[in-house]
């Protein structure tokens, strides 16, 4: 979905203007939004977690900081830097807090936080009983000599700091290019997980070779080597037939592709980044891991995760699922997804797809940008910049030609609806943010509020108090999807076969229901916007059960799992 927040962190130390420089070049969306509100929205988030860690451990400001800044890990630099922070604004930090004034005070006095002229003020806190320009005031002449004013004037960003330019410069170009920065014989594969390496497509298993690959035809079997790095090649010595011939010959294997936006992706930031009553050492073990692969965490998605699910249940994402039915699918994954993708920029990924039409199996695509058309960040007037059926049309069109010049023949492509996000303000409105559960003061609806008055929120068409908005949002995703669903019923390829899927989120949270869950628990807590790992598994098993009406092969009524996926296959 919407290229969410880019604000949010490398961490929670101030070093969020990396993610907000490095995430606009992709997200197509109509309108101009500045990098500093994301900024200011980080800042904020920051310095509440510094005040509430003084709370929790009856500690000072600064031992909250460096108690902080102690959690994070050395890798990537993310300790050092944070103390480096430290260094810089910590004084001045002390001494606002010092004066009992809250984050948006501290963050608009280092000017972090910038009213423009004309603008609303955006705040996520109650205002101060005083006046908001007298406190204003006085807060700045509390800094009025820091030297750190001259650093944040200057516009300098965090990545403009030489420790942490070469971990920007990289970030940069994996999400420009969504290719693996690591990769040796330019096959598009890697053997290194992150900066878009085989957490978002199967792993090389010989990166000095551009000919050996997951997902390729066997060459010659794979008698001498493993040409498709799915683990099974050499001869049976008792029979002297290859075994990549002996298990895989008939199978039919199938690659699963996926070309989404941030919820295919699977965007996440958890909870424990920003709830100071759980924070330690642990809370921060997986950071290095997310911000090289830019908030996202691809290997536990829905359509293409490899790893067990961190959410207990016992759903299996789509690849696993095929991978289990055929251990010939092994590795055979792409994650094609982006942040702030949607149907205005989905041509462009496809550059980045891995099928060669001569030499490799057929795949199964799933197109899943199910919020990015109607979610934008403009505030005044988001319907105006939402994708019409028209231009929604002509885009899928574009992108089903550019699929059928690059699969293999007997591929199949699966056109996923959009999402029904009314759901968001419905269920979450009047709860409290994991910032706001220790003191009770922020909810969800605050969140939105700020989000939104910075125009920097993932979609201000549904997270919003505004039901009329919200009520247009929703019916333009609708005719998005009607749109989706006349295609898949009217175009034909000649590599492959073209279906369409609602995105019927209530029969996901009916699911869960049954399991004893609650709606809420199936939306990302940070953001309050995302589907998470519990929804996305849960929307892995809908479409692996699916009935599918396959009425140009003759079949009907067979549900994806046992029977029509086999066919796929």
């Amino acid at each position: 979905m919407k290229s969410p927040w880019r604000i949010l962190v490398v961490s929670p130390l101030l070093l969020l203007p990396l993610h907000s420089s490095t995430s606009r070049a992709h997200d197509n969306q109509p309108g101009t939004i500045r990098s500093d509100h994301y900024t200011c929205v980080g800042c904020v988030l920051v310095v509440s977690v510094i005040e509430q860690l003084a709370q929790v451990h009856n500690s000072t400001v600064q031992a909250s900081m460096e108690r902080l800044c102690s959690y994070l890990p050395e890798e990537w630099v993310l300790k050092t830097a944070c103390y480096m922070m430290v260094h810089v604004f910590g004084a001045d930090i002390i001494k606002l807090f010092d004066k009992d004034v809250n984050a948006d005070v501290v963050c608009h006095t280092l000017e972090f936080c910038k009213q423009e002229p004309g603008q609303p003020l955006c705040h996520l806190y109650p205002l101060p009983k005083e006046s908001w320009k007298f406190t204003l005031e006085k807060a700045r002449h509390i800094v009025k000599q820091s030297p750190i004013m001259k650093y944040t004037r200057s516009g300098a960003g965090i990545c403009s700091l030489p420790f942490l330019a070469k971990i920007c410069q990289k970030i940069k170009l994996a999400i420009k290019n969504s290719v693996p920065i690591k990769d040796v014989d330019s096959d598009k594969y890697s053997i290194f997980p992150t900066l878009r390496g085989y957490h978002w497509r199967g792993r090389d298993c010989n990166d000095s070779d551009k000919t050996v690959y997951p997902g390729r035809r066997p060459d010659n079997w794979d008698a001498h080597r493993d040409s498709n790095c799915n683990g099974i090649w050499g001869v049976d010595p008792k029979d002297g037939i290859p075994y990549e011939k002996k298990f895989c010959e008939g199978s039919q294997p199938r690659g699963i592709i996926l070309l989404g936006d941030s919820a295919g992706a699977h965007f996440h930031i958890p909870p424990e980044w920003l709830t100071v009553s759980q924070m330690s050492v642990n809370s921060f073990l997986n950071l290095p891991t997310a911000v090289t692969n830019e908030l996202d965490w691809p290997q536990l998605s829905g359509t293409t995760g490899f790893l067990d699910s961190a959410s207990k249940i016992k759903e299996n994402s789509i690849y696993l699922r095929l991978r289990k039915r055929n251990r010939c699918n092994h590795r055979d994954y792409q994650n094609i997804s982006k942040n702030g993708a949607s149907s205005r920029n989905v041509k462009s990924l496809i550059e980045s797809l891995s099928r060669n039409q001569l030499l490799d199996h057929p795949a199964i695509v799933i197109y899943a940008m199910i919020g990015n058309d109607v979610c934008n960040g403009r505030k005044t007037d988001p319907v105006s910049a939402m994708t019409t059926p028209e231009q929604l049309y002509a885009n899928v069109l574009k992108m089903l030609e550019a699929l059928n010049s690059h699969l293999p023949t007997g591929s199949h492509v699966i056109l996923y609806g959009l999402a029904h996000g009314a759901f968001l303000w419905d269920t979450l409105h009047s709860r409290y943010h994991p910032l706001g559960q220790l003191n009770k003061d922020v909810t969800y609806t605050q969140l939105y509020s700020f989000l939104g008055c910075l125009q920097v929120s993932p979609c201000p068409g549904w997270m919003s108090a505004n039901e009329t908005l919200r009520a247009l949002t929703s019916e333009r995703a609708q005719q998005l999807s009607e749109t989706l669903r006349k295609i898949a019923a009217s175009k034909k390829f000649t590599n492959f076969n073209l279906f369409y899927l609602d995105f019927a989120f209530q029969e996901v949270v009916e699911e869960w229901q049954k399991m004893g869950g609650q709606p809420w628990e199936l939306i990302e807590a940070v953001d309050g916007f995302h589907p998470n790992e519990v929804a996305l598994l849960l929307f892995a098993d809908q479409l692996w059960e699916k009935d599918w009406p396959f009425n140009d092969t003759g079949l009907t009524g067979y549900p994806v799992g046992e029977k029509i996926l086999s066919k796929l296959m």
